[in-house]
């Protein structure tokens, strides 16, 4: 029997719901893998769409199913992922529920499809909606605290596409000629869905695509006058990137063979330079020390979760945890590798207490407050002079990504 067109898309959809539900792995990790059989690149591109929205809306995809049948779905049933994913589909991706069904039920068979087909039926008849925003899962509220209804409202939709460039004195000249809008100097923010290497300027090396707050830390730093900054756990590379541009001698330093090869990729496309070490940071040992670092540490991401609603659902307290432990080794190996008068600055891309203002509390070193000139529009450092931004941040302008970063400076005499 000829499969209806789009199954094989549905399938991988479905294939990425179960490996970030049933197996922990990221989207990231699980796209190769499911989208295997599928050939058209914009095939893939909407597998990956629709278990999106599903991960994004899950909580309240599975009340309108749970409200709309009186048989008990278990959690893991598959029944609830296809479900899941149609209800994506039709109230996200405006797909006619016609063709939901067409390409929903045959991912399943016998009970489950007639299930499947009434439940969806009745949804459909009865005008169900999503809400404004989507529903955090019960363990995500509690972390996040009396921010987590507005950080909710700013993971309602992809965040927009940020463009670091090479020269903030260029800034209006991009914003321009990339019909874009600019939050401060050597930004630019575009419409999400924008493809980047069809943009002016890309074959150029004019600009790399970071996030709006993923682009902070390395601006805390200021101009390198020629010093040597270590860029710890570089890849893939967009901090790099500034560093250079802001005239700091960089050594970029990261474990990944695959994230490195992107940042030198992306040094060539710019014509920037730096030294580029693959090692593991817990091992390591520079051969001198230096006037700046810049640790972007690695972590559970949660402030990712506009991009990678994945987060949303994989991240245990004891991931959480155990990230916290790698942070604060690093901290303590950046700081020992500095010149006395030398600059910390520590990042993660979190929205977890443990990752960020935890471990700035555990640093000896003293602090040098972020004043509220070095940051974009309404963002202000908070009474310890740290920077946390989070999605429910700047909404009006399309939002950030939720950040947490620290500075700190080596006394003279050390």
């Amino acid at each position: 029997m000829a499969q209806p067109p789009g199954i094989h898309a549905r399938r991988a959809a479905l294939r990425l719901l179960d490996a970030v539900l049933r197996r922990g792995e990221t989207l990231d990790q699980a796209f190769p893998g499911a989208t295997a059989d599928v050939r058209r690149p914009p095939d893939k591109a909407l597998a990956r769409a629709i278990a999106s929205e599903a991960l994004r809306w899950q909580v309240d995809c599975d009340a309108l199913i749970d409200g709309a049948t009186r048989q008990v779905l278990p959690a893991d049933a598959k029944a609830r992922a296809v479900l899941r994913l149609m209800l994506a589909q039709w109230l996200r991706l405006g797909t006619p529920p016609h063709a939901v069904i067409a390409t929903g039920l045959p991912l399943l068979s016998g009970g489950p499809r007639r299930l499947a087909h009434g439940v969806f039926s009745t949804l459909v008849r009865a005008g169900a909606a999503l809400p404004d925003a989507p529903g955090l899962p019960p363990a995500v509220a509690a972390r996040w605290g009396a921010r987590a209804g507005a950080i909710a409202q700013g993971l309602a939709e992809p965040p927009p596409l940020d463009l670091s460039l090479r020269d903030p004195a260029a800034t209006a000249r991009w914003q321009v000629e990339l019909g874009g809008e600019s939050l401060m100097p050597g930004h630019v923010r575009l419409p999400r869905g924008t493809a980047v290497e069809d943009l002016p300027g890309f074959a150029d090396g004019a600009w790399w695509v970071q996030d709006l707050a993923a682009s902070l830390p390395a601006r805390l730093l200021g101009p390198g006058e020629g010093r040597h900054a270590l860029d710890l756990c570089a890849a893939p590379g967009g901090k790099t990137l500034q560093l250079a541009a802001a005239g700091w001698q960089v050594t970029a330093l990261d474990i990944s063979k695959r994230r490195l090869e992107l940042l030198r990729a992306n040094l060539k496309r710019t014509g920037l330079a730096a030294g580029v070490v693959r090692a593991d940071a817990l091992a390591w040992e520079p051969k001198h020390r230096f006037d700046a670092i810049l640790l972007d540490a690695p972590c559970t991401a949660t402030g990712t979760a506009r991009r990678h609603p994945d987060v949303l659902h994989r991240v245990t307290d004891r991931q959480i945890a155990e990230m916290a432990e790698l942070q604060a080794k690093l901290i303590e190996r950046a700081a020992a590798w500095l010149k006395p008068g030398g600059t910390l600055v520590y990042a993660s891309c979190s929205l977890e207490r443990a990752e960020g203002e935890e471990r700035a509390a555990a640093v000896a070193l003293p602090p040098v407050p972020v004043e509220a000139a070095e940051l974009p529009g309404p963002l202000a450092p908070d009474a310890d002079g740290h920077v946390r931004t989070d999605p429910g941040m700047m909404a009006g302008a399309g939002g950030l990504d939720g950040f947490f970063i620290a500075r700190w400076r080596k006394p003279a005499g050390e």
